[in-house]
C-alpha cells in the first residue's frame, strides 16, 4: 500500500484521492471585480477594488510557460534521486490570470516560452510513513492540448 500524500504546504494546492488526477491551485475570486489570485487573499489587491468579497476558488490544472530556467544544484529539502541533477523552475500563467513559479518536470530541451505545461504531484520526500508532495508542472504532448 503507497504512503498518503500530503501537501509540503496545506491551503495551496489539492492532492487528489485518484494519483492520475491532476491537482489544482487553491486560490481566490474578487467577487467584485473578477480578480484572481494565488495564494488566497481576504481582500481585492486591486488599487481600485479592494472588495472584500471573495470566494475561494480552485485553478488550473493548465497553464501556459510564460518565462523559465534550469538550476544545476540538487532541489533543496528533496531525497528523490531525479531531484539531485538538478531541476527547472518556471512562471506558469494560470488560465484564471494568476502568475505561479513553480518546479518543472522535464529536461532543459523540452521546454519552450507558450507551451502548455500540466500540473501533477511530486514526491520531495518521505516523512513519518507519508509522502511530502509539492506541485510541478509537465509539458502537455502536442496531440493533448486540445483536450
Amino acid at each position: 500500500m503507497a504512503n498518503p500524500r500530503v501537501p509540503i504546504k496545506a491551503g495551496y494546492f489539492t492532492v487528489p484521492d485518484d494519483p492520475n488526477e491532476p491537482p489544482k491551485f487553491l486560490g481566490t475570486k474578487c467577487q467584485s471585480c473578477g480578480e484572481h489570485y494565488w495564494p488566497r487573499r481576504a481582500i481585492c489587491a486591486r488599487p481600485e477594488c479592494l472588495s472584500e468579497r471573495t470566494a475561494d476558488v480552485e485553478m488550473g490544472p493548465r497553464g501556459t510557460l510564460y518565462s523559465y530556467t534550469f538550476v544545476h544544484l540538487p532541489l533543496f529539502g528533496s531525497t528523490n534521486l531525479e531531484h539531485m541533477d538538478g531541476y527547472g523552475v518556471g512562471q506558469v500563467d494560470l488560465p484564471e490570470g494568476p502568475r505561479v513559479q513553480v518546479p518543472l518536470a522535464g529536461k532543459q530541451g523540452e521546454f519552450r516560452i507558450g507551451q502548455t505545461l500540466q500540473a501533477e504531484l511530486d514526491t520531495l520526500r518521505e516523512d513519518g510513513g507519508r509522502d511530502l508532495v509539492i506541485i510541478r508542472f509537465r509539458p502537455v504532448k502536442q496531440s493533448e492540448v486540445a483536450q
